[in-house]
């Protein structure tokens, strides 16, 4: 199937239960929720005197040397998980802030009740057998504490937590965060008993064989409240769907260090590990093809009430007509491929609030359909603009 990108104006008729006529210009945005917002920023200032005693700890009992060399090491399987992630974010691609926000959660606040509680239990308990700790302990009180951030996203940021692909980006970087200080501890304590020879096989364990796998655990939670956050839950009833999610993280998690510590790890690693992974891998395709599905079903009822045509559907709900159209509008006078990128993220964003008001979750979303209607009319505009002519006398 060819995508020309003739893209036609919309018809006259009013668009019956969607939204008025298109404008000559854009409108004002609607107002975020700023009881969320605040309390999201609120949040992160907290999380700066925590990453101040992490940084105090690491470089006391650890060194200043050694805990430099953890990060550098640390930093290149994060930064392959960022872009992953980042990748699978592709198709409606959430906010910056957020994004941020759940790298920090898992870098410091996860990563602080975890040694927290650890302390609690030693000094209450006494030192725990190490495999109580590796197995029992560890994943449980790890995934409730990263299963905490997907809670916080989900409750005070709904309107950018459409379903389980947001889900997994949210889980997904909460578990990349907090393995990327992890992994700062385990080569910084590798360099200092064995050098760099044990550094290096640390650094294949954890860096080659394994950079996912805290992401795959936390991308269960996050997939969970996803299915709440389609369903268009509140935070309290989406713990029904939480609460199974953070329970298969810790099973995963617990199977994972398990298999370091009862089992031949090689072995299990191919028999389970990769199967999983390649599991993981499906899923996340599956769920990327639904969301375009749910993309050309909220837009199809956009183009029944005459707002685009069957073809701009096809282009816009597609990676082959989203490619296509972006090859097209680079032929245009000028490149006017910016303006087909923000036709493209307006129009997903579109299907994204339509289906918020479907659900009745979200009280601003009519206005923000209103808002990215007018967007795509004027950037259509844009697109079809002819390019100016000579002017007399020249």
């Amino acid at each position: 199937m060819t995508y020309p990108s003739p893209l036609s104006q919309p018809g006259s008729a009013d668009p019956p239960r969607i939204s008025t006529a298109p404008q000559a210009a854009v409108s004002a945005a609607p107002p975020r929720s700023r009881r969320g917002g605040v309390a999201l920023w609120i949040v992160a200032v907290l999380l700066v005197p925590l990453l101040a005693l992490l940084v105090r700890y690491f470089t006391g009992f650890l060194g200043t040397a050694a805990s430099f060399i953890g990060l550098v090491l640390a930093v290149i399987p994060f930064v392959i998980v960022w872009f992953a992630v980042r990748y699978i974010d592709r198709w409606e691609p959430e906010p910056r802030r957020l994004l941020v926000f759940a790298v920090a959660w898992g870098a410091i606040a996860s990563v602080t009740i975890a040694l927290g509680v650890d302390l609690v239990l030693t000094l209450v308990l006494g030192p725990q057998p190490a495999a109580f700790s590796s197995v029992i302990q560890a994943p449980i009180v790890e995934e409730l504490a990263k299963g905490l951030g997907v809670l916080l996203i989900f409750g005070l940021a709904r309107r950018a937590f459409d379903g389980p692909v947001d889900g997994i980006v949210y889980g997904a970087l909460i578990g990349a965060g907090f393995a990327l200080t992890e992994n700062v501890q385990y080569f910084a304590i590798s360099y200092l008993e064995g050098g760099p020879g044990q550094v290096a096989s640390t650094f294949f364990l954890r860096a080659v064989l394994s950079p996912f796998a805290h992401v795959m655990f936390t991308s269960l939670t996050g997939f969970a409240f996803g299915l709440a956050a389609r369903r268009g839950l509140r935070a309290g009833a989406a713990l029904r769907y939480g609460v199974p999610g953070i329970i298969g993280a810790i099973v995963l998690h617990a199977l994972w260090n398990g298999s370091a510590t009862f089992f031949d790890f090689f072995e299990l690693y191919a028999a389970l590990q990769v199967p999983l992974f390649v599991l993981f891998l499906l899923g996340i395709l599956a769920l990327r093809r639904e969301e375009s599905r749910l993309t050309r079903a909220r837009l199809g009822e956009y183009a029944a009430a005459g707002w685009f045509t069957p073809q701009e559907v096809d282009m816009l709900a597609t990676a082959p007509g989203r490619r296509s159209a972006l090859a097209w509008s680079r032929t245009l006078p000028g490149d006017r491929s910016s303006v087909m990128k923000g036709f493209i993220t307006d129009a997903t964003a579109l299907a994204a609030a339509r289906q918020r008001t479907l659900s009745g979750r979200d009280p601003h979303a009519p206005a923000t359909e209103r808002y990215l209607l007018e967007r795509t009319t004027a950037a259509r505009a844009a697109l079809l603009r002819p390019r100016p002519g000579p002017t007399p006398g020249s």
